[in-house]
């Protein structure tokens, strides 16, 4: 990987709907040598793929909560049941296992605090996995390269 293919990266991690023609354009190349590129990154799997970012908040989604978990046992079939379950839940956007006092951290967006208290008590307070939760309610957000 060269700075071509770094610039080419970044441009498209801003806009992946960018045209190859401008993108060869912002990364100073020919379109046909950026195209190459593009398809290389692709098959390399350093592009894993492109997808449209939404306004949760006009699909009704007004609150995110950070959620930490720590589980009764380190087995791992009991982190496997649980990633399975999260997988499950919609409103969970993200699970990622951590390190520190917990083992899991999630971002769950619902609809309103009496949807998460249903999450809360329907999806994470059911699972036997689970020893602890403690929830963080996001006031905002001043940097989300997710969007």
């Amino acid at each position: 990987m060269d700075d071509f293919d770094r610039r080419i990266l970044r441009e498209l991690e801003a806009d992946g709907r960018i045209t190859n023609a401008k993108l060869a354009e912002r990364v100073n190349l020919s379109p046909s040598a950026c195209l190459r590129r593009v398809h290389a990154l692709e098959a390399s799997g350093l592009i894993k793929g492109y997808r449209a970012v939404l306004d949760r908040s006009r699909l009704g989604v007004e609150i995110t909560v950070f959620v930490m978990v720590g589980l009764s046992a380190h087995l791992s079939k009991d982190a496997r049941e649980f990633e399975a379950a999260m997988e499950a839940a919609d409103e969970v956007r993200e699970c990622h296992n951590i390190t520190g006092s917990v083992e899991y951290l999630l971002r769950v967006e619902v609809e309103s605090l009496e949807a998460y208290k249903a999450f809360h008590a329907d999806t994470l307070g059911v699972l036997p996995q689970v020893a602890s939760i403690t929830s963080h309610i996001s006031l905002g957000s001043s940097k989300d390269l997710r969007a």
